[in-house]
């Protein structure tokens, strides 16, 4: 038997990797899983490291500037929160409102929200606070599913065709109760005609 067919009726789907030579091995969802895990690790590491080293450069860099670089980065940093401030809200009342409507409630006025709540330090929207506050508001009644105008007088037409004044006054008395009696005259008596 071939060596090339037998490795391919042994190969599993549960994965399957390169070996160092190029040949085909089969890892189980546990060594994939632990790969997966270590590479994980190794980026956090790396990111931290990053941060690290960011934040080392950052402090080198503001000790060495002098009072006015100083003073502009501060006023950089003041202007950068206070734009942040200002479109985060807008940002926050753009995704309650969005959350609502997918959730299908209604949000009280904006002059009553403190959009402020829902916008971090760092200006980014906590989309976690808009779903609770969106969770929490009352769900809208549906509405009734029979008609609720019943008894209320007339809802439509009967059907019976309405005899004018005109047509009424070439009647007998006797014809003029009949058309009474069978609804003909309604229309005349409520004052529609």
């Amino acid at each position: 038997m071939d060596e090339n067919a037998q490795n391919a009726g042994t190969t599993s789907t549960e994965g399957t990797g390169t070996g160092e030579a190029g040949t085909p091995q089969t890892l189980s969802l546990e060594a994939l899983q632990a790969e997966v895990d270590k590479w994980k690790s190794l980026s956090r590491t790396n990111e931290q490291r990053w941060k690290d080293a960011s934040a080392e450069r950052d402090q080198l860099k503001q000790t060495g500037m002098t009072d006015a670089e100083k003073a502009i980065e501060a006023a950089k940093a003041q202007a950068r929160s206070a734009t942040l401030a200002e479109y985060g809200t807008r940002l926050a009342d753009a995704e309650l409102r969005a959350q609502a409507a997918k959730v299908g409630v209604e949000l009280p006025p904006a002059e009553f929200l403190n959009l402020t709540k829902f916008v971090g330090e760092d200006g980014s929207v906590n989309a976690d606070v808009i779903g609770t506050f969106v969770s929490s508001l009352p769900k809208p009644v549906a509405e009734p599913e029979f008609d609720q105008g019943l008894g209320l007088g007339r809802q439509g037409g009967s059907g019976v065709q309405q005899l004018t004044r005109d047509a009424l006054s070439r009647m007998s008395p006797q014809e003029i109760n009949a058309a009474r009696k069978a609804g003909q005259l309604d229309a005349l008596m409520r004052g529609e005609i």
